[in-house]
């Protein structure tokens, strides 16, 4: 142990002197081409993508998580995977799920009474400010059971769900509009509004089963949902698809497909044919076209709709009757809809047609102005004509699904799932570009920003459904296959293979990293969930337990305790068996990345503790025993120090004899440690003159830094005078452990100093004169 703080404080001293040894690498590129089997294009591709050590992407993704019911963030070019968002799933990491916070987030998603800890998310999209990418927030929808999610991206995290009030399932969701002020959800299999209260017979699909479509309104400044101010539209029972928000001259309209508009209802195991087959039969399905900023007004005014289990429900009959809703004809059974980024025109890809088809708004206007419809649908709803609505139609390949756009005019990218081919094409000439096959049966695509008023050209992301023989065999269930590909130029370049190894990915959204603006810390105290301050916030020395019982005898603790490097306050928590526990932790540190963690034996306890968070886990203690607990985080040198107990007692238990130290220590140990402690506050007097000799106050990741550092010197001092004080005593043991924390506040503090002073030499700091 002695050697060990020798050691230690040592190597302090030589990390602060700039020591360092390594190998020399002597490899050549062309040694490292030949060996590796690579080729000089494997090395460009390489060069495209490569983000050298400490380097940043220059967008993220957000990509659905599928079955995991979550969202995966990744870097592009590099394709490093950056952090999994739990939603609609506990996530240990995050302790989502698991601490009382996030459980009254998913409590949200309760549908007919359940907690529902499963979902299945599909379509991810970014809030928008006149059309474009803000970087304020995410939304997420959930096809198994329909729902959507708000992720605050100010931290990463899910801050509401919402159930649809009126939906069974659902698949086309989320899309915003131009200024997010609504978020759109459309249903995809259609069911009885009146829920299942009552079962309603297949017999009666056409009468009593419908589709629809859901405009959630969304406040920006509250960054929330507000179902109150939502409406749905009543659709007929197809079964609706994606959407998209019309921008520009199309402003204030929404474009929603379709599919399976035979109103089919299969039956195998009664010898009908299966739902594939009657799904298929039409040569077309339906492009639903709703005026919601018209709606918006009408509900407003108390015009239109009902209240229905506290939304609002436009009837079609309304809707017709108030020009709100048109269906126009589409390629059969499509998979995506998609506004161009100047608003003109609307691109439509049938999975069953090899061709793309674009509609003109202002040919679909005029049709609505002069009343021109070819007739309407068995539901009342008009049908404008193909031949008044559309521009033209583009062969681009077997299986079209999903269109992403370039930042060069007229340029737009479409997955070709049958050929497994990435189609690029000019939607204005109505020519084919370029193809490129990919690895395979794509689904969705992704440009940069490339469905906002504003794409950014470079890169486009190939989500494919198999991976087959791409990476290394793990077993029958494969990862997907994210494919990165260069569209810079004229002609696509395959750059990269990214195995996905959660869920099913569907739909990805990407920013510009610079537009987004992530916290690295709280204010001390948050309740995250809620971005208010916690009432079960803890500052340093006033740590409490509190024990309150009710008039039946039942009995609540509540902790209030604080984690630091390197201890959880309180260390030990003793209560009585049948009490309700309640654990709060406000984890103290202020410098970036200085997350503690909470687990406990037999407990289901995982908190994960950001600087600044309160994190609280409750409990019934049902059965007497020990259940150690520690910091779950390796946050300093002295991690696994971190550790407490919680002791149940059994009740009447009475405690008897007293602690017994296990080592026994003298005024020579003392003295011996007290002078390691002199030596290491030299060492951290010298880094606190480099830093305060240098512009640190122009970083505020370093201030962070120094102001976590300035607290751990505060804690030293504290340590000290109490090393002091029972040294004047004589009582060694305790004068021994106060002068070692002492130590270990020292330690925290030079290895905070170091890390300042390691940031701002990278950094090219100015030395003031």
């Amino acid at each position: 142990m002695k050697l060990m703080k020798k050691m230690m404080a040592t190597s302090i001293v030589a990390s602060f002197l700039g020591f360092t040894a390594g190998p020399v690498m002597a490899d050549s590129l062309q040694d490292v081409m030949k060996a590796r089997g690579l080729t000089e294009k494997d090395i460009l591709a390489a060069a495209k993508t490569y983000t050298p050590t400490g380097g940043r992407d220059e967008f993220l993704a957000f990509s659905s998580g599928g079955q995991s019911g979550q969202v995966i963030v990744y870097g592009i070019p590099s394709m490093r995977i950056l952090k999994y968002i739990g939603v609609f799933t506990p996530e240990p990491w995050q302790g989502y799920g698991f601490d009382d916070e996030s459980k009254a987030v998913l409590a949200q998603g309760r549908i007919e009474g359940k907690d529902i800890v499963y979902g299945d998310t599909h379509h991810p999209a970014l809030s928008e400010t006149d059309g474009d990418s803000d970087g304020k927030f995410l939304f997420i929808n959930d096809k198994a059971n329909p729902r959507l999610a708000v992720i605050d991206l100010h931290d990463f995290e899910t801050k509401q769900i919402v159930v649809n009030p009126f939906f069974r399932s659902e698949h086309g969701g989320a899309f915003v509009t131009p200024n997010t002020e609504y978020v759109m959800e459309a249903t995809q299999y259609a069911a009885p509004y009146k829920g299942n209260s009552s079962v309603v017979s297949l017999n009666k699909f056409n009468d009593e089963f419908r589709g629809g479509l859901t405009y959630w309104k969304f406040d920006k400044e509250e960054g929330r949902i507000k179902p109150d101010a939502s409406f749905t539209f009543e659709f007929p029972p197809y079964s609706q698809d994606l959407s998209d928000a019309g921008k520009g001259p199309s402003y204030g309209w929404g474009f929603t497909n379709s599919f399976c508009s035979e109103r089919y209802v299969g039956g195998i195991e009664k010898g009908r044919p299966p739902y594939e087959a009657g799904c298929s039969s039409k040569d077309t399905d339906f492009l639903h076209v709703t005026n919601w900023k018209k709606a918006s007004e009408l509900v407003a005014a108390g015009k239109i709709g009902k209240k229905v289990n506290g939304s609002t429900l436009i009837s079609m009959k309304e809707a017709v009757a108030n020009d709100l809703f048109y269906l126009i004809p589409e390629p059969k059974s499509p998979h995506g809809v998609d506004v161009t980024p100047d608003g003109t025109k609307i691109i439509v890809a049938g999975k069953l047609d090899s061709h793309t088809w674009v509609y003109d708004w202002a040919k679909i206007q005029k049709a609505m102005a002069d009343k021109k419809f070819e007739s309407k649908d068995p539901y009342g709803v008009p049908i404008i004509a193909i031949n008044d609505a559309l521009d033209k139609s583009v062969a681009v390949g077997l299986g079209p699904l999903h269109n992403q756009f370039d930042s060069k005019k007229c340029i737009v990218y479409t997955s070709i799932y049958v050929d497994s081919m990435i189609t690029k094409w000019d939607y204005c000439e109505g020519k084919v570009l370029d193809q490129l096959p990919i690895h395979y049966n794509v689904g969705h695509l992704m440009t940069m920003e490339g469905d906002t008023v504003s794409p950014q050209g470079k890169y486009l992301v190939a989500l494919n459904k198999l991976a087959i023989d791409r990476f290394n065999p793990v077993g029958p269930l494969h990862p997907q296959n994210h494919q990165l590909i260069d569209i810079s130029g004229d002609k696509m370049q395959l750059l990269y293979d990214m195995p996905i190894p959660l869920g099913e990915p569907h739909y990805v959204a990407s920013i510009r990293a610079s537009k987004l603006k992530p916290a690295i810390r709280y204010k001390s105290g948050t309740n995250s969930r809620t971005d208010k301050r916690s009432k079960w916030k803890t500052r340093a020395g006033r740590e409490k337990i509190e024990r309150s019982c009710d008039d039946a005898g039942k009995c609540t603790v509540h902790v209030y305790g604080t984690t630091i490097r390197s201890h959880i306050t309180p260390e030990t928590i003793e209560v009585t068996e049948g009490d309700t526990v309640s654990i709060h932790l406000t984890n103290l540190e202020r410098a970036e990345d200085e997350t503690h963690g909470f687990a406990m034996y037999a407990q289901n306890v995982q908190l994960s503790i950001e600087p600044g968070k309160t994190s609280s886990a409750t409990f019934v203690a049902d059965k007497p025993g020990v259940y150690p607990y520690y910091c779950t985080e390796f946050c300093s040198a002295l991690h696994l120090e971190m550790q407490g107990y919680l002791l149940v007692r059994p009740k009447g238990f009475k405690e008897e004899g007293g602690l017994v130290e296990g080592q026994t220590y003298t005024k020579e140990d003392y003295d011996k440690q007290v002078k390691t402690n002199i030596k290491t506050q030299g060492v951290i007097d010298s880094v606190v003159g480099f830093i305060t000799s240098h512009n640190y106050k122009d970083f505020p990741e370093v201030v962070a830094l120094v102001e976590d550092a300035t607290d751990q010197l505060g804690f030293a001092e504290d340590a000290k005078k109490k090393a002091a004080d029972f040294a004047e005593k004589g009582d060694w043991n305790k004068a021994m452990g106060w002068a070692n924390q002492w130590w270990q506040y020292q330690v925290k503090t030079a290895d905070m100093g170091l890390r300042a002073k390691t940031y701002l030499e990278e950094h090219n700091a100015k030395k003031i004169k």
